[in-house]
């Protein structure tokens, strides 16, 4: 019995050869087969950065790629063809392997990073000795060739294929500290929109064949796309470096014309941030917002926080407003949505009460709102017209809102209530329902959320006539269902609330 030799998947590096492990130089000169991935021309980046280690021993295996761009009589298409590729190029590896010779795959960069060595690996390692030697990846060079950080203390680094549509790419871009977009070539266009829609164009960089002879590298917006080849990538550095270089890409300064972005940060947790919102959160020169709410923002190097108490949303605006009249990118932050009870309509209101604001630019993002939250968290509620109040009797007058209560009551609608209650505010809900009973079957459900989305999340059904107004507080909402509103229990014992789409009658 002949003792089967041993496929090796060996990582040689981005393309300067000093690069190479000592182990990987070690396997290649030992192998008895050098197997490479190639095009029809025959040229091998892999095999071009060792070369200088290949010996007459060796018995060379060129892996040739069918070309891309041909249509094909295979049914799976392109797929097709690519899997079978990769089964022929197995077996002819397979009868080196079972004749006992030692068999290395170069691979350039990692073997296991978007490599092609790893469709060989999982048809060859279940059936001979199998090793993967990892390789400096391309992104580890290009971030090398540039001088300047992936990452820094707790920033995220997002790796991505250009073969993304743009509009996940941006998604994906917006919504990340760093990233790396590589297989740029035909999908450079691609990936350049992407980058400009997520606001990320002017602070990334272009390498080219990183740490290569014929390596290059330049801000990616002075880049076209037909001198981009495969062996090429898009890389976002650490924006806490960026932040300290003078010799950057970065995002254009500030032209002297200010804007006041207003932006909801959904109910709790980056899960409901938006990458829209993320990225004007993360483009801010000045961030303003009640503290609570400035705290659930990341500190940036280089932003300046304003932080201030509750019940001067007012003074806030106005503040906000001075920074962006001044030439400043301003964010002003609200939980949940910024229109719905928040600060859009307060900087709204100082920006077209004082003429000196009058060109200041005010834009408004929107944010996962706190109904909307409570509502998925306990089933589909607002299923049908609904309404949206505040108890808070600090804007508007008692009166107001038990006349309002008792239209929306009347008109048998849904109900979302905000800011039911506070440490000042205590007999608001008790007071509102009884004015509710006035119209509508003591047995009408209650939703009573609390802290959704946070650690200490609880979600309570109960009935009107049930209420108890002690239960209720400022980090509560309650949704009041109509008539029509159902709580069903489900097979697996859970309960759910839900107001069927159609209204009798």
């Amino acid at each position: 019995m002949v003792q089967p030799g041993t496929l090796y998947g060996v990582g040689v590096g981005p393309g300067d050869p000093e690069l190479l492990t000592v182990k990987a130089a070690r396997l290649i000169a030992e192998a008895d087969v050098i197997a490479y991935y190639s095009a029809r021309h025959g040229r091998s980046i892999a095999r071009s950065i060792v070369v200088g280690l290949l010996r007459e021993h060796h018995v060379h295996e060129p892996l040739v790629y069918p070309v891309t761009t041909e249509g094909t009589d295979d049914p799976a298409g392109y797929e097709g063809v690519i899997r079978q590729f990769y089964d022929d190029s197995a077996e002819r590896l397979a009868v080196h392997l079972a004749a006992g010779r030692d068999v290395v795959v170069l691979c350039a960069g990692d073997p296991m990073f978007y490599g092609s060595y790893m469709y060989l690996h999982e048809r060859l390692a279940h059936r001979f000795p199998a090793q993967v030697v990892p390789g400096v990846t391309s992104v580890s060079a290009a971030s090398a060739v540039l001088g300047r950080p992936l990452v820094e203390r707790d920033e995220v680094l997002t790796i991505l294929p250009g073969t993304l549509p743009a509009e996940e790419l941006a998604r994906r871009l917006a919504d990340t500290d760093a990233a790396a977009v590589l297989k740029l070539g035909r999908t450079f266009d691609n990936v350049r929109a992407a980058l400009a829609d997520a606001g990320r164009l002017p602070e990334t960089w272009y390498v080219e064949r990183a740490t290569a002879e014929r390596g290059r590298h330049a801000p990616l917006a002075e880049v076209t796309a037909d001198e981009v080849p495969y062996f090429s990538l898009a890389l976002l550095p650490s924006p806490t470096s960026a932040a300290t270089r003078d010799d950057r890409p970065a995002p254009a300064p500030s032209s002297g014309d200010g804007e006041v972005v207003v932006v909801g940060l959904g109910p709790a947790g980056p899960r409901w941030l938006t990458p829209e919102v993320a990225r004007a959160l993360r483009d801010a020169e000045h961030l303003v917002g009640y503290g609570p709410y400035v705290d659930r923002v990341p500190v940036r190097p280089g932003q300046s926080r304003h932080v201030s108490g509750n019940q001067v949303e007012t003074d806030r605006a106005a503040h906000a407003l001075e920074l962006a009249r001044g030439g400043a990118r301003v964010v002003v932050v609200s939980s949940g949505d910024p229109g719905v009870f928040a600060m859009a309509s307060a900087v709204y209101e100082v920006a077209t009460a004082h003429p000196r604001f009058a060109d200041v630019s005010v834009r408004v993002l929107p944010g996962l709102t706190a109904a909307q939250a409570a509502a998925s968290r306990i089933g589909a509620p607002l299923g049908h017209d609904f309404a949206v109040m505040s108890l808070s009797d600090r804007l508007k007058p008692w009166p107001v809102i038990e006349t309002r209560l008792a239209a929306v009551a009347a008109a048998d609608l849904v109900l979302a209530l905000y800011n039911p209650a506070s440490a000042s505010r205590r007999w608001q809900v008790g007071a509102a329902r009884d004015v509710l009973l006035r119209h509508r079957d003591p047995k009408t459900p209650v939703v009573v959320a609390r802290d959704v989305g946070r650690p200490g999340e609880t979600i309570t059904v109960t009935t009107l006539a049930d209420l108890d107004p002690e239960s209720v507080d400022m980090r509560c909402l309650l949704i009041v269902g109509s008539s029509t509103t159902q709580v069903s229990t489900r097979g697996d014992g859970s309960t759910v609330v839900w107001t069927p789409r159609t209204y009798p009658g």
